[in-house]
């Protein structure tokens, strides 16, 4: 029995994650985890270091388009799947939409239809850029009105100029070609998709940064926020104190000393740094501790 988007096959695909879900399935990765990241201004290696920890190595894609280098986007996976062409497969596939599920026009638009507000739709167009347009201009206003997010496709655009201008809307994608989108077939809505040498599952977290994007597992996306905050506060101290000339890069690199400690605590209670200085730092995250204990030995 096919069909697109099944609540079922969703829940079983996420059953790590208990906490709430929407009403297609896909779990609900808190918004306040969503409005930390991006008030953090996440770096890609602070939320990466977690999944590396936890045994989830294909998490990450690099050498995209990205049409707004200097943003950072976070919001919740919406996964397609499209592969190349065949006439009975997709005659079928697009009879069944219409017919079966009442879906409208052309098979990119059913997945725009899907979106809620900080979603972000993930389209596996196998890396076609000529004729593997997924969207355009309209359809790229569309999204950013849904979601306010942004984009990442596996494929191309079109329309770059115009999509450039879309207010707060992030694009990552493989290339940019005028050609509109032809000789695909949608077999996969929110189920399993590869990126490049990325694996995303619906309603995972989408964190996307000049450097790339990654893919968090929803169950993980809390220990991911309180261990990057952390991190992100550490570093800004090893930056400073590096820039000052007090202390050398292996001594910021390896295990800190209890001196070095002492004056990092020191330094962090007199700081006032927006939406970090709640962080409760007698509690630290499996990540955490396993760095600790890497230092420790090196």
């Amino acid at each position: 029995m096919v069909s697109f988007g099944c609540r079922e096959d969703i829940v079983e695909l996420t059953s790590q994650w208990k906490g709430e879900r929407f009403a297609d399935g896909r779990p609900r990765v808190p918004d306040a985890i969503i409005h930390r990241l991006r008030a953090l201004g996440i770096v890609t290696e602070e939320a990466w270091s977690v999944l590396w920890h936890h045994g989830y190595e294909r998490q990450f894609e690099g050498n995209w388009i990205n049409l707004h280098p200097e943003r950072i986007m976070v919001g919740r996976a919406v996964t397609a799947t499209f592969v190349p062409h065949r006439p009975d497969l997709h005659d079928y596939l697009m009879e069944y939409g219409h017919e079966q599920e009442g879906r409208i026009g052309a098979m990119n638009s059913w997945v725009i239809e899907t979106l809620q507000k900080d979603d972000v739709p993930v389209i596996d167009l196998f890396g076609k850029v000529y004729k593997g347009t997924f969207s355009g201009a309209n359809l790229s206003t569309a999204i950013a009105t849904r979601t306010g997010v942004g984009q990442v496709i596996n494929g191309g655009i079109r329309d770059a100029q115009q999509i450039l201008e879309i207010p707060g809307f992030s694009t990552f994608c493989k290339g940019i070609d005028p050609t509109p989108i032809r000789d695909v077939t949608l077999v996969g809505l929110n189920t399993p998709c590869r990126i490049g040498e990325a694996i995303c599952l619906p309603g995972d977290l989408v964190i996307g940064t000049y450097s790339g994007v990654l893919f968090v597992p929803p169950h993980l996306a809390e220990e991911v926020v309180e261990h990057a905050e952390r991190t992100h506060l550490r570093e800004v101290f090893s930056h400073t104190r590096l820039r000052e000339g007090i202390y050398t890069s292996s001594q910021m690199d390896t295990q800190w000393t209890p001196e070095i400690t002492a004056d990092f605590d020191a330094w962090r209670q007199s700081q006032r740094i927006e939406g970090l200085d709640g962080i409760d730092w007698d509690r630290q995250t499996e990540t955490d501790r396993a760095q600790t204990d890497e230092e420790t030995t090196a």
